[in-house]
This record gives C-alpha cells, structure tokens and sequence, in this order.
C-alpha cells in the first residue's frame, strides 16, 4: 500500500490540511473525458473551455479574497450541499452546468459540454472559439513530447501565447519556493514578479467523504490557513500584469500545484479576461535554462494531472478505509497507507526470515606461505584459503566441526606445497551511473550517514540555489526528483570537456556514455542528477556552503564527472598452491588497477581521499608483484595455519539505502515519496533506527500482520507496482483515470466490508498464532496455565477500553490475572517515573499460616501493595499499602503480613463505645476514633501502641478532624 493517506507527496501542504472552517474553500472535483482541452488559456472574449466545466468547481468559502470585480460568481445551484466548513459543493457535472442559470463573467458566454465522438466531427466549432482571438505568432501545443507521443492524439487547438521573453509586459512568475523565488527574480529583472505559493494551495479535506466514489469520485478540497496569504500575495502581484507563469516543478506534482494555482484564482476572479497564462518548466534553476524556458511555453498538462488525481484519490480512498479499521481492531495503531504498508510489508518480512532462520556452523582454513628462498631479503607472506581437500572442491559448508578442520590441519602440517599454476587476466569495471533520486539516496546513507528525508532536504536547498561568493545566486545541482538517467547533450559535451582539461584525452569517454532504467516504471521524464555547472569544483563551494551540504554536492559532483570517463582496467591474478598428488589445493588471488579511468575521478583532491586506501592499495600492488613472481613447481613453506569458526548470517535487516533500493526494484512508490514513506513509519512507531539500521516495533508487526491477512492482495507487492505503472498509463494518455480508480475501488471496497465484519477475538487469535513465540516466551517452558486461578489459559487480548495489548487469563472477568502488557496508545521508554504505571505480574510471597491463602506482592496506579487472597468475583480481599518499604522487591512473607494486621481495632472509646484504630497511613501510623485522627509518634512501634496510649494520643495536642461536620437541626419558629 503506500504513502501515508494524509500525504501524497513531500509538499507543504499537500501533507496535513488544515481544516479551519474560517479560512477553508471546499469544491468538489469531476473529471470530465475531454484531455488536450482541458485547459486552456483565458483571453478576452474567450469562451469558457469545454472540459474544464468538468474539473471546475465553484465555491463561496467563508473568507474571500479581494476582488476587484463582482459578477463573476456563480449563482447557487438548487443542489448545493452545505460543507461543514462553511463553503459549498456545488454540483458540477456537465449536464447541471448546462440545466442551471449560471452567471458567468462579463465578456464569457456558456459552453455546451462536448462529447469526444462529436468533438471530432465538428472542429470547426473550435474555429470559432479562438477566430475571435487577436492575431498573433501561433504555437502549437507543446503538452508532452514523449515515447508515448504515438499513442496520443493530435490537439485539435491551436494556443497563443504572448510573447514572455524577451518582455514586452509585465508577467507574474509563480514558483513553489520563497529561495527558487529570490534566485530567479535575480535572473529576469524588473518586468517580471516572481512569487512563491509555497508548495499545494489546496488539498483534500482530511475527513471522510473528501472522496466519494458513489459520485462519479468526485473530490472535496480545502485551503489550508497559510495557504490563503499566498493566493493574495498572487492576486496582487497580477494587478496591470499581462501574463501570469505557472513555473512549479517539472513532475506530476508540480503539474498538479500549477492545476490548482490557476483553479484557486478563477474561483476567486483574479485573472482578469486579458491575462495570459502560461506553463513553462526547467530542470535547473540557472539563468540561462529560465530564459529558455520562457521562450517555450505550454499547457498544463491534463494527463498529468489526471495521474494527480488519480493518485491522490486513490491515497485517500485506502488510507481513510484501512485506517479506521485499525483504530477499532488495533487500538494504538494510527494509519496505513498504499506505498507506507508496502514498506512496512517488506521490513517485518524480513525479520520473520531472521526468526524462523537457524545458524550453521562452518569453518575456513586459511594459509600463510613463504617462498623457499634464503637469498631473498625480503620473504612477503603469501594469504592464500583452502579451495580442495580430499580431490573435492569444498563449499562453504563442508567444514562443519572443529574436528574435521583440526583433522586438516595436521594433514597440511604433513605434507609439502609447490605452485601448480598460476592465472592472469583483465577486466573493465564500467564506471557508476549518473544520480537519481533513489541511488543518491542509497549512497547518501551509505556513505554519508544521511536518512533519505535529510538528503532530500540538504539536495533540495543545493536545487533551489545558494549566493556564490560573487555575490550572484545559482542553483548548484539539477531537480533532485527524477528516476531519468539521460544527460543533456549540452551537458554531456561540458563535462568531457572537463575531463580532458582535468585528466587527459585518455580519461574521457569517446563518446556520449547513454545510460538506461533497469527497474520497474521507471519515468525517465527529466535528467539525472548532476551539477548545473560540472567546472565548479567542491573546493570552490567550501566557503559558501555547510559541511552538510558542501558533502553532497562533492558526492554528485564525483558521481557526474565519473559517468562520463572510461572505465578502469583491473589486472587480475591467481596462483593454485598445491601438494604433490594435488589432494590438498590452496588459492591465492589479488588484483591491482592497471588504468583508473573513471576512479581517478574519486581520487581527485577534491573528494576528500583516506589515506587508509592509499595504504590498503599499495599494500595489494606488493602482493601482485609477489604472486607473478611465482613459477610453476616453485616450492613453498606454510608458516602459519589459520582455523576459523563461523556461523552462517540471517539475511541482513534493511537499512534506509537498502530499503529505497527494494522499494525501486519492485517498482513500488516513487522516488519523491521514499523519503516520506520511511518518516512516516518511524513517526507512527512502527519501525525503530538503531545503528541505521531499521527494525520493526511489534506495533508495526501486528499491523503487517493484519493487513496481510485481511487485505491480502491490496498488500501484495505486485498490488502497489502495478498500479504505479496504471498510473504512468494515465499520464501518458493511455488509460482513463476514472475507470482506474473505478477498477481498484471495487475489489478495495470489497477486502473493507469482509475486514470490517470481523470480531475483534478473531483479530486476537490471529496474532497470537502469528506472534506466538514473540509473546510468550517469557513463560516457563511454555506453559500457557494461568498461574494465578490454575484454571485459565494465557492468552493474547486487546484492552477493552483502548490502553493496549496483554498477555491475561481467559477467565476474565472472574480471573484479572496480567502476564505481561506491551504497551497503551502512546510508546515511552521505561523510566523510573513511568515504570510504576506498568502492571507488572504479581508475585506470590508465600501462604498465609492461618487461612493458607495466598499472599501476593502486586503493583498499582498508586505504587506497590501485598494482598491476602485472590480476586474472586464478589469478593474484595484485603490489601496494605507497602509504600513505606523503598525496595518493593525485599519484602518477604513476614513483612508482608505484618502489614495485613492493619487496620487494628484497639479497643472502644470509653465515653462513646465507638472503636479506636490504629492504621497504616502514607506517612507512618496513626489513630483514629470516628473524626479525630492522631499521629503516632515516630520513635514508638506500631506493637507498643495500646488503648490508654491512644486514648492519651487522641487527647494531645497534634489532633486533627477529617470530613464534614454535622450540620445542627435548624428549629423553625411557627408563623
């Protein structure tokens, strides 16, 4: 399943919506089936496009924004269905748009909605739409160039555009970023406005019903608070502009922000009917690629934001389905999600590999050799592993005792050792592909020790641009969301160019190096990673940059120039030592770099290189030079046999590298999420990082669980991959994205009504026979008895009320007896401040001599107490209070029924013939006789205490009365 349902991406608001009903706007998405023209650029006299009807919703939130004109909202329909948060749905399919009277805004008439058959019967229709246009320069539609093109159909209108660069007007430039904003504002000077809406304007309601598939699935949205200063900010930059540029980021996302950017601002009639708008994307925030972007405007692309919609629609439909379910079943468990649970699928997976593994002991016998030769000066030791024994090639398991490899040994010590040949060979190792987002990712934790969400974030600030120390500011490296590995040809050029000045005709690559997706759904919609400028060297950035930062762009800075370099030749060596009749065989081997190629491009000053390495590579150039100096025949002495124990290794946990890397392999997510995805998980409590490596909390594991067994095929891998490649379909105008959310909401509707029928006992049962090993193994051998009635049976249960889990007796209510608990709704580490609100397991001191009950040492909300008997039904056994004993865990039988003799009737006062009491109090001993309560004093011993020592107690001065007086008979006078 996958990213947690409050989120479908790193946005700002696209993550929790805030649900003010103040500031709220709620509008209801349909869809309509027109693509191309789903819109389409708003000139004067322009009619209203014909598929936009169907994406438009009109609303009437709470707070508006200034507008400059009033006629342009739309009349209420007679079925508008009020919003909680104070704004309206309004019903806006294409046959109530055209039985209502709308009012529409001067200058604009009403569009008939237009079948797809008709639509291509009559495109003269569309003639008339744009003939009353003015007349300038036409472009044809630049929507998507892509390998799907041929699958596509050809717009059927033509767009104009006014001219954005150079400029002729002022034009309003929107971008996601306050940082991208400042950066670009640099570059184009005073006729343009760069803004930032910073990220999503609006995003689903996060409640039930935002999505309702029983509508055609249509959609509720909201503005966060935030979100509406922005949206002003906009509307007052296009006061006297003439083109408004929709700039947000070149992914579907950003497609997605610039849809609802525009949809916003028609909503609240601040375009005016002169404005132009345009969409433009780039892949890197330079002064040049922006300038180029200006110059090829677009439309927003409707297939990518169907892919949008679709995405989101279907986020929300599993997370707000499956999520409640938890909530009822698995108290303390939050939320589940479509890539999240994929995730979480493939982690507790693993460790259930590592539980049911079991470890094999080996052995290795290694040998250190020296050649026979006494006029050597120097003897190098030659490491070489036992390969045969016996005429048999041996496995790594084939040594499994120490009696098998101390027979081998005695065996080598016997005999005598010559070299029986020797090996050379070469190899070409190909240098690393360029950076995307999953492999800097992966390389980022392994190297760098960085969690995925902290490399994006550190990437993102070198994307969105730094000041150099020329004061100018520069974006430094291209978009960091990208699973393309292509390079421009452009920069391709620069970069060998590079090379040559840098390391020499012999290190660049003699030709263009293509590189090409191995894994699954791959888009490969922009470039790799790489520097905006390949010729600014690490050391150049030290001084502008942070460590963090400055380490990262060395990394991509490295991994570019590497991808286009030749590839290092590796000299290979391997020498067979072995007795006479070759029953016993040794092998040696080593390698040494005959050409770095593209490793002279990790060895460069730049990166920072260990001295270790040197040392370890120079340390392999020895040994070489030894082994070719071996001849057949040649002979040699063991000096040292080395035995080793091993045991073989359970399949490794994830790491977060490790984890991304999977998660693309099996084509599950998308890059941009993967970083989320791992937050998410961690922050709910399911998954634990402990010397980077993630574990998962048995909280993650029971919802694993859960979802395997009641959502089976929605958790399968499969599941979540092939819907991203459905949703790739929609993107490239293959796959209409109705029937795809139609197709998946029928077979998910149909696991929630099964899941949501089930007994919470069965959801009981079902984890106990999962986790049965985990949760009792504290027992002793495994006797699941209760021992506190000796007639119930332990058994795994769900708090009633919501606290947690616990191991308890199955004959509760009559048995309350607790094993063990594992947590309530909230984890904390135990501490000794929280640690005596866990129910512990009472332990038993011993039997009381007089009634031969058993006596117990309990631990309650209010700390620790001994108790006479069991709790029985109907019964209330007696219990003391053993705060006075600092070390609950020294009480013994005698001081636990010395506490039980409390409260002691003394005797009765002699003047009312009530009793007198002497009782253990929280501060030591006191005694009572009806209201008055005296203290005993602290050097006189509970035992010491008679009734004419109280009654002298209850008539000192240190008295005090508890509760509340009698209140006199008031005697009425008779009127």
């Amino acid at each position: 399943m996958c990213s947690n349902y409050y989120s479908s991406s790193s946005r700002a608001f696209s993550q929790m919506p805030n649900a003010s009903a103040q500031n709220n706007i709620v509008t209801k998405e349909s869809g309509g089936s027109e693509k191309n023209s789903l819109f389409k650029i708003f000139n004067k006299q322009r009619k209203w496009p014909k598929g936009l009807a169907a994406h438009k919703g009109n609303a009437a939130p709470t707070e508006e924004l200034p507008s400059s004109s009033s006629d342009g909202k739309a009349a209420a329909f007679d079925d508008v269905i009020l919003s909680p948060l104070n704004g309206q749905i309004v019903k806006d399919s294409e046959k109530s748009l055209v039985g209502k009277n709308i009012q529409t805004p001067k200058g604009k008439e009403k569009a008939k909605p237009q079948s797809r058959s008709k639509k291509k019967q009559t495109q003269s229709a569309v003639a008339d739409d744009t003939s009353d246009m003015p007349i300038n320069p036409v472009k044809i539609s630049q929507a998507k160039e892509t390998k799907n093109n041929k699958s596509k159909k050809t717009p059927i209108s033509l767009e104009v555009w006014n001219q954005l660069y150079p400029p002729i007007a002022k034009s309003v430039v929107v971008v996601e970023s306050a940082t991208k904003a400042k950066v670009i504002q640099g570059y184009l000077g005073e006729m343009y406005e760069v803004v930032a809406s910073y990220g999503h304007v609006r995003d689903l309601a996060a409640r039930s019903g935002s999505v309702r598939p029983d509508d055609d699935f249509s959609m509720v949205w909201e503005v966060p608070s935030a979100a509406w200063s922005h949206l002003k900010s906009i509307k007052v930059a296009l006061c006297g502009a003439e083109n408004l540029i929709l700039a947000s980021d070149p992914d579907r996302e950003g497609e997605a922000i610039a849809w609802h950017i525009l949809e916003m601002l028609q909503q609240q009639d601040a375009l005016r009917d002169d404005v132009t708008v345009a969409r433009v994307v780039f892949n890197e925030i330079t002064e040049s690629s922006i300038k180029t972007a200006l110059q090829s405007p677009r439309e927003i692309d409707a297939d990518l934001v169907h892919a949008y919609l679709a995405r989101r629609a279907l986020d929300y439909l599993i997370g707000f389905n499956v999520s409640p379910l938890l909530w009822r079943k698995l108290p303390g468990c939050q939320s589940a999600g479509r890539v999240q649970s994929a995730a979480l699928a493939l982690i507790c997976d693993r460790e259930k590999e590592i539980d049911e593994f079991k470890a094999q002991e080996y052995w290795s016998i290694d040998v250190q050799f020296q050649k026979n030769d006494s006029n050597s000066a120097k003897n190098t030791s030659i490491a070489s592993h036992l390969t045969h024994f016996d005429s048999k090639k041996l496995s790594q398991l084939s040594i499994s005792s120490s009696t098998e490899a101390k027979d081998i040994e005695e065996k080598i010590n016997m005999s005598k050792f010559e070299v029986t040949g020797s090996k050379t060979s070469k190899s070409r190792r190909n240098p690393p592909m360029p950076y995307i987002t999953s492999t800097l990712q992966q390389d980022a934790a392994n190297k760098l020790n960085f969690a995925a969400s902290h490399t994006m974030k550190v990437a993102q600030k070198l994307y969105e641009g730094v000041q150099l120390s020329d004061g100018k500011s520069t974006g430094l490296i291209t978009y960091m969301r990208t699973d393309g590995l292509h390079l421009s040809d452009e920069a391709s050029k620069d970069i060998q160019s590079f090379i040559v000045e840098k390391y020499g005709q012999d290190f660049a690559a003699k030709s263009k190096r293509k590189y090409f997706k191995k894994v699954k759904n791959a888009q490969e919609a922009h470039e790799a990673i790489r520097p905006t400028d390949i010729r600014r060297l690490p050391s150049m950035l030290a001084a502008v940059l942070d460590e963090e930062s400055l380490k990262l762009y060395t990394l991509i800075w490295c991994r570019t120039t590497a991808c286009q370099m030749e590839p290092a030749v590796i000299e290979h060596i391997q020498c067979d030592i072995g007795n006479a009749n070759q029953s016993i065989v040794f092998r040696s081997t080593c390698s040494r770099v005959e050409f770095k190629g593209f490793q002279a491009a990790y060895e460069d000053q730049e990166t920072f290189r260990d001295r270790n390495i040197e040392d370890e590579e120079n340390h392999r150039s020895e040994t070489y030079e030894v082994l070719s100096s071996l001849k057949c025949g040649q002979p040699l002495c063991v000096t040292e046999v080395e035995l080793d124990q091993h045991s073989t290794q359970h399949p490794p946990r994830y790491s977060e590298g490790s984890l991304v890397k999977k998660l693309e392999e099996l084509g599950i997510g998308r890059p941009s999420t993967y970083a989320t995805t791992i937050k998410v998980l961690k922050d709910r409590n399911y998954i634990t990082v402990k010397s980077r490596t993630l574990y998962p909390e048995f909280r993650g594991r029971m919802v694993s669980a859960f979802l395997s067994h009641y959502f089976s095929e929605v958790t399968d891998y499969s599941f979540t991959a092939d819907m991203e490649t459905e949703l790739d379909n929609v993107s490239a105008g293959l796959t209409e994205w109705k029937g795809l959310l139609k197709d998946y909401w029928t077979r998910f509707s149909k696991y929630c009504e099964c899941a949501g029928s089930v007994h919470i006992h069965q959801v009981e049962k079902m984890l106990e026979k999962t986790f049965g090993n985990f949760l009792f193994a504290s027992l002793r051998d495994g006797n699941k008895t209760c021992p506190s009635c000796g007639e119930g049976t332990l058994v795994f249960k769900v708090s009633r009320f919501g606290a947690g889990y616990f191991i308890g007796c199955d004959q509760h209510p009559k048995c309350k007896y607790i094993a063990k608990t594992l947590y309530g709704e909230d984890d904390e580490e135990i501490t000794p401040e929280n640690q005596k609100n866990n129910v512990q397991e009472p332990k038993l001191l011993g039997l009381n001599p007089g009634s031969n009950e058993k006596v117990l040492l309990k631990c309650g909300p209010y700390g620790h107490y001994v108790q006479l008997g069991e709790d029985r039904k109907g019964h209330l056994p007696k219990r003391a209070s053993a705060k006075q004993i600092k070390n609950a865990d020294s009480i013994t039988l005698e001081d636990a029924l010395e506490l039980l003799k409390y409260p002691l009737t003394l005797g009765n006062h002699p003047d009312d013939d009530q009793p007198v009491v002497l009782k253990l109090a929280n501060v030591g001993y006191t005694i009572r006789h009806r209201r008055t309560i005296a203290s005993v004093p602290k050097n006189m011993k509970p035992n010491d205490v008679t009734l004419e020592k109280a009654l002298e107690l209850l008539k000192g001065d240190d008295v005090r009365r508890c509760g509340r007086p009698k209140r006199k008979a008031v005697v009425k006078e008779a009127v």
